[in-house]
């Protein structure tokens, strides 16, 4: 019992100094990967004494906050930001991919002299990149919505096809042609499996009355996880079923929308603190020492060669300008998902394991200091920080069954053009109507010559038959304005 009490109290202080330690990364414009690291490496073996190296253990820890934090990132995604990003961002998860895999591994079996398996290896496990790391720096700069785009679906879909890599060169003696059908076959699997799972979940959802709100946050990261498993038991990609489904549900009506919302955001916090804190943990900095030139080396490459390439090649299709290419090839940063993956042949006790999972730890290192710190500042000189973007409106629904209506709260965030309609203006459909209005912390019952605000909070009572058609007008309205439908915008 004394051993589980301080077991507890240490991994509450851990949490507690980590979350004090986001106000630190934010005000220094880097991700506070790097932090949580370091508190990792302070009550490891060279701090406090704490020694863990158990690889296998980290490995499955680590695969499971990865899925967490992938979980986040899906629900969390909105499909309207990322759909004209499509094809960029499936381009940039799979091609780029092998693009990177390939010329990595010949940079390195160039420089370094690791033999061509060993070099592909190095490659697949430092071809993906990090969406925590990534948009905790891009947080705030104002770029386009179509490069924010490119990047979510990049990092939340990349982890899946490296990932697929890394097994099969850890575990296959020989590789063969079934290879590329092999990846093929669980990338369109865990797609169909995560499309599947999230559309059922969405409805089940919506038409199960459950007796507590705490329980919709629950069930909906439950359906994400169940997709990981049937993706892993179908012998297709887990990953890739986790955040489609994900995708999914967070662009779904769910009821207690924002409840949801706000609990897969703390657990992706969770997940992410308590990853890259065993990581450091894990870490030797004697090791990291004798690592720092092939982690350098190996940095050179991805960050020089690599990735500007890889990025140039996936975006020929489709006309990127060559500003905004530039962009993308410094955006890719890499974060926990390289150092979980470089857990995998170490696990396998392939000869050499230990040396990649040591210049792993000095290529994130030394990438998110040089790119992370940097990012703004190209952001700028390329022209492409347009200031603060404007937040979403939020829709956030709860059921009434036994009335067969719905409550939904809408607050009306900085730049949304609700501000200055009149409520006469919003033209609810049939069977909705504004019920409460609260203002400064002050409910009052709007009258039609009532004028809205930025911060207002509406509550709007409708049908369900008039649901879907009040959430569309409230989004064209926060879109395009008052004249919403004379300029196209009909809030789908």
């Amino acid at each position: 019992m004394n051993g589980l009490t301080l077991a507890l109290g240490i991994g509450a202080a851990v949490v507690l100094v980590a979350v004090l330690a986001v106000r630190v990364s934010v005000r220094l414009g880097l991700p506070s990967l790097l932090l949580y690291l370091g508190i990792g490496v302070a009550i490891g073996e060279a701090g406090f004494g704490i020694r863990f190296d158990d690889a296998q253990l980290t490995q499955a820890l680590g695969l499971a906050a990865l899925v967490l934090i992938l979980i986040e990132g899906g629900l969390t995604t909105r499909w309207a930001d990322v759909r004209p990003s499509l094809g960029i961002g499936i381009a940039l998860s799979t091609v780029a991919v092998a693009v990177s895999i390939g010329v990595t591994a010949a940079g390195l079996h160039f420089i370094l002299g690791l033999d061509w398996k060993q070099a592909a290896l190095w490659g697949s496990v430092l071809a993906p990149t990090d969406a925590a790391a990534v948009f905790s720096v891009l947080r705030g700069l104002g770029v386009s919505k179509r490069l924010v785009g490119s990047l979510e679906l990049e990092s939340g879909l990349n982890d899946a096809p490296s990932y697929i890599a890394v097994v099969v060169l850890s575990t296959a003696t020989t590789i063969d042609w079934v290879f590329p059908l092999l990846a093929v076959y669980e990338l369109v699997g865990g797609a169909l499996i995560g499309l599947g799972l999230g559309w059922l979940g969405a409805v089940g959802l919506r038409r199960v009355a459950l007796p507590a709100t705490g329980l919709y946050p629950l069930a909906t990261v439950a359906v994400c996880v169940v997709a990981f498993s049937t993706g892993q038991l179908a012998h297709a990609s887990g990953l890739l079923a986790t955040y489609v489904a994900g995708l999914v549900l967070g662009n779904s009506q769910l009821p207690h929308r924002a409840d949801t919302m706000s609990f897969a955001e703390g657990l992706g916090w969770l997940s992410q603190i308590g990853l890259f804190v065993l990581l450091g943990l894990f870490a030797s900095p004697s090791r990291l020492l004798e690592s720092v030139v092939p982690g350098l080396v190996a940095a050179a490459v991805l960050l020089l060669l690599a990735r500007p390439l890889s990025v140039f090649l996936s975006a020929l299709p489709f006309r990127v300008p060559w500003r905004e290419q530039i962009f993308l090839s410094w955006a890719g940063l890499r974060g926990a998902v390289p150092i979980v993956l470089a857990m995998i042949p170490l696990s396998e006790n392939l000869p050499g394991a230990r040396d990649l999972v040591d210049a792993v730890f000095v290529l994130v290192i030394v990438l998110t200091l040089v790119q992370g710190g940097t990012l703004p500042l190209f952001a700028r000189a390329l022209g492409l920080a347009k200031g603060a973007r404007s937040q979403h409106v939020e829709v956030d629904a709860a059921p009434l069954d036994e009335l067969g209506a719905e409550l939904l709260q809408v607050k009306i965030p900085q730049g949304s053009r609700l501000h200055g309609i009149y409520l006469t203006e919003l033209r609810l459909p049939p069977g909705a109507t504004v019920s409460l209005v609260s203002r400064e912390g002050e409910g009052f019952t709007p009258e039609p010559t009532t004028r809205l605000q930025v911060d207002d909070q509406l509550l709007i009572v409708a049908t369900q038959q008039a649901r879907d058609a009040t959430e569309r007008r409230i989004r064209a309205l926060d879109r395009a304005g008052r004249y919403a439908r004379w300029r196209g915008e009909h809030g789908d």
